[in-house]
């Protein structure tokens, strides 16, 4: 039988860095205007309401964590005040490190929540189950998420496997979270087969929900690609309607927080606070004729 470590309010989080416990009303904002940079967003450090991202991906071991956390480092570069929150971390039991530690360890970024956890690597409402735990509970998730937007500049939000994923058993998704929160939803995508029916299910269940995709970003891009993932570029900003958002190296979850950093400033486009420039690699990997 597994086991879990429920949230049980903001006080007492498996938070670093957290602080006395939050208050104020939550605020509805701007961030489902996507067409703006997240930066021109965020720029002048005066904007009304929160800015929430929520970070998902096509299926687990995408590269979501690694994404996460170039854009914390990214914002706390600028100066930006960030919070990362993990609504649900499953596949690991009490003490050992998760997602989080990894977003801290690269990015230097301490303000990070952890809201529930479970041993078994499911999904979190199957996991919950299996080990008689309560599930997530996404509305105090929204609830504390809206409360951290108040006094941090920046709140990512990272999700367990893909959008659809269930985390209690009335059906609740990450879908539904981000809704809640009327925030945008950053899909991380793999490079290789298998990427193109993957994204277009993701991207159209965005849709279907009306949630607001702020880009495409490949959570980890080979050193040599082959045929397959050249071919994929051009595909996958077809599906998107738009440029691709990104693509981290492959092996940046390795590097140093310095290395880090620098592969984070040129993997992310400028909209999420980098110097990413989709022409340029398009053209770079495009498919002789």
């Amino acid at each position: 039988m597994g086991t879990a470590t429920p949230f049980a309010a903001p006080a007492r989080c498996s938070a670093r860095a957290c602080g006395p416990p939050l208050s104020g009303l939550p605020r509805a904002g701007s961030v489902q205007t996507c067409g703006a940079g997240l930066w021109e967003r965020l720029g002048g450090l005066n904007l009304p309401g929160m800015s929430v991202l929520v970070v998902t991906g096509t299926d687990t071991r995408v590269g979501k964590t690694v994404v996460t956390a170039a854009l914390a480092v990214l914002a706390r570069e600028r100066g930006a005040t960030v919070a990362v929150v993990k609504p649900s971390q499953t596949g690991l039991a009490a003490g050992e490190p998760g997602d989080l530690d990894e977003v801290i360890r690269l990015s230097g970024v301490t303000t990070t929540f952890e809201m529930t956890r479970y041993s078994d690597p499911l999904s979190p409402a199957a996991a919950a189950r299996v080990c008689g735990m309560p599930p997530p509970s996404l509305a105090s998730a929204a609830s504390f998420i809206e409360e951290l937007a108040e006094s941090n500049r920046l709140v990512l939000v990272e999700g367990t496997g893909g959008l659809l994923v269930r985390y209690d058993e009335e059906g609740g998704t990450l879908a539904d979270l981000a809704r809640r929160l009327h925030a945008p939803v950053l899909v991380v995508v793999p490079a290789a087969r298998g990427t193109l029916n993957h994204t277009a299910l993701t991207l159209e269940a965005l849709a279907h929900r009306g949630l607001d995709l702020a880009g495409v970003v490949i959570g980890s891009w080979p050193a040599d690609p082959g045929l397959a993932e050249r071919s994929n570029v051009a595909d996958l900003e077809m599906l998107a309607a738009r440029p691709l958002s990104g693509a981290l190296p492959e092996g940046a979850g390795a590097l140093g927080r310095e290395d880090f950093a620098r592969a984070a400033r040129a993997g992310l486009s400028p909209a999420l606070g980098g110097t990413f420039d989709p022409a340029v690699f398009r053209a770079t990997f495009r498919l002789p004729h």
